[in-house]
């Protein structure tokens, strides 16, 4: 189940795009703040709640962070009032929420399509660019305690690297990555200094 089409207005860095995705790997070539980064966000936000069932608006804004957690702040700056739009499709499903430039809090932006789009769920990561694996374990219950200035992508992305292996024969397309891993690196995948078998987990 693989995105289709995303459509922005007056959002971060964009006037206006309509861009339609392939159905393989899409590769966002572009100069510095030309808004490729925000893009993915956007198609991860829009995965992510279709698992989580958060509100849209509410996840843009933790993997966005504008100051002061301001929906606002994430529409194209301009004179006057104006509302932003950010639009994603995927098999014959429809997400939308837009919100004003003077937007407050999240409940004041209008959201469609929600439903129907938590109603089959996605799978989906984002892989940051900053290194985080190391600082992990302390990262996480730091940002459970305290209100530090992080955006969500970490989060989240610690939580999945930190799951225990699934228990279970390793099912063909986990066992195919896993040899292609381990090919890869010329060596084994351990955990904890235990030699990870095929046979006994999923991965």
């Amino acid at each position: 189940m693989t995105l289709t089409r995303v459509r922005l207005e007056r959002f971060t860095a964009f006037k206006r795009l309509d861009l339609e995705l392939s159905p393989g790997i899409n590769v966002l070539v572009g100069e510095n703040g030309t808004g490729k980064t925000h893009l993915m966000k956007v198609c991860y936000a829009a995965c992510d709640i279709s698992k989580t069932r958060a509100s849209f608006t509410e996840k843009l804004i933790d993997v966005f962070l504008p100051s002061g957690h301001v929906p606002g702040r994430l529409v194209k700056r301009q004179r006057g009032s104006i509302r932003g739009a950010v639009e994603v499709f995927r098999d014959g499903r429809r997400l939308r929420t837009s919100f004003s430039n003077h937007a407050k809090v999240s409940t004041s932006a209008h959201t469609t399509g929600a439903n129907d789009w938590v109603a089959s769920p996605v799978e989906s990561v984002y892989i940051p660019v900053k290194e985080m694996l190391a600082n992990g374990p302390g990262f996480l219950s730091l940002y459970t305690q305290r209100d530090i200035h992080f955006e969500e992508i970490y989060v989240d992305i610690l939580q999945r690297a930190y799951l225990p292996l699934v228990r279970g024969p390793m099912d063909k397309q986990r066992r195919r990555l896993f040899n292609i891993l381990q090919k890869a690196i010329n060596g084994q995948v351990t955990i904890k200094n235990v030699t990870t078998k095929p046979e006994r987990y999923q991965g």
